[in-house]
């Protein structure tokens, strides 16, 4: 006996996993009506199924086409294949869920300790990473004095660290390359402001990051936290360099913190279960080369985000 439409709808979105077996069901539906031949006349779930393998992005344009296609755009099951496996936020519908994960200054987002924040970029579906300060690895010159620990107003975390005094400043942060979205480019920040006043050499171009995944270096540039003309010529003056190339430049964010691209990587097609590759980490690194008096920075944090 032929099941009915209705009843092929709730097999494909309730029991089938298998892909084969959902396009083969939907098939069979659509053998019901062979005189419709339109794309909008398509059973829903034969337009869910489609939509399903294409971005959120793509699926919200779907939604703009017709009815039938913004009620298969809007439903569970096209929205469920945009949500990663270890992530899922309580809401009405699957729709809300992620549209709830892309809100980066979510509470719900906050995990291991309340020091790490993990959201989606809302165009691709790719998870970003935000770590606190106190999940990064800072230099500590003079003990317990080298940085100090405060809340901030404009700090997505209970608390920033502030620079006190040292001579060598070296910041680093990871983690592991298979908590990232795989076959997806990526960008590390450094996400900082500095003390209005006091802060102290932070101006010099003498300053470098890199990034690396699994120990092999895959970016490193030249950067200057506060771009300073007059400093930098001081400084290559004293140092007696010419011609040095132009360090990059960190960006105001909207939310009222500087950022500066640490270096882009991409990973690998690997997921989460994958073995190969699986204990590889991502490193991000900060280093000021010049060992001088410096004080006055504020770190926030580092990011981990997807790029285009």
């Amino acid at each position: 006996m032929a099941m009915d439409a209705q009843l092929r709808q709730d097999t494909l979105y309730g029991q089938h996993d298998s892909i084969a077996e959902m396009v083969q069901l939907s098939a069979m539906v659509a053998e019901e009506s062979p005189q419709e031949t339109q794309v909008g006349a398509l059973p829903e779930v034969c337009l869910a199924l489609a939509i399903a393998l294409t971005s959120p992005r793509d699926a919200c344009r779907c939604a703009a086409v017709s009815r039938a296609f913004r009620a298969a755009a809007d439903s569970d099951h096209v929205w469920h294949s945009f949500l990663p496996r270890d992530l899922d936020s309580p809401a009405k519908t699957k729709k809300q869920s992620y549209l709830r994960l892309c809100d980066s200054g979510d509470a719900a987002n906050l995990v291991d300790d309340q020091q790490c924040r993990v959201w989606l970029e809302k165009a691709s579906g790719a998870k970003c990473y935000a770590l606190a300060a106190r999940r990064l690895s800072l230099p500590w010159d003079d003990g317990e004095f080298s940085w100090t620990w405060t809340p901030h107003p404009l700090s997505r975390f209970a608390e920033v660290a502030e620079l006190v005094e040292c001579t060598g400043l070296d910041i680093y942060g990871g983690l592991p390359a298979a908590a990232l979205t795989p076959s997806t480019p990526y960008a590390a920040y450094l996400v900082y402001g500095t003390a209005e006043e006091g802060h102290r050499g932070l101006s010099y171009p003498d300053q470098e990051t890199t990034v690396s995944v699994g120990g092999r270096v895959v970016a490193r540039y030249a950067v200057c936290l506060r771009p300073d003309e007059a400093a930098a010529r001081k400084f290559w003056g004293v140092a007696g360099g010419v011609d040095k190339a132009a360090p990059r430049q960190p960006r105001l964010r909207d939310d009222g913190w500087w950022e500066m691209e640490m270096g882009r990587m991409c990973t690998s097609t690997a997921g989460a279960g994958d073995q190969e590759g699986c204990e590889e980490v991502v490193v991000a690194s900060f280093e000021v080369l010049g060992w001088y008096p410096k004080r006055g920075l504020i770190v926030e944090g580092m990011e981990f985000r997807p790029v285009e």
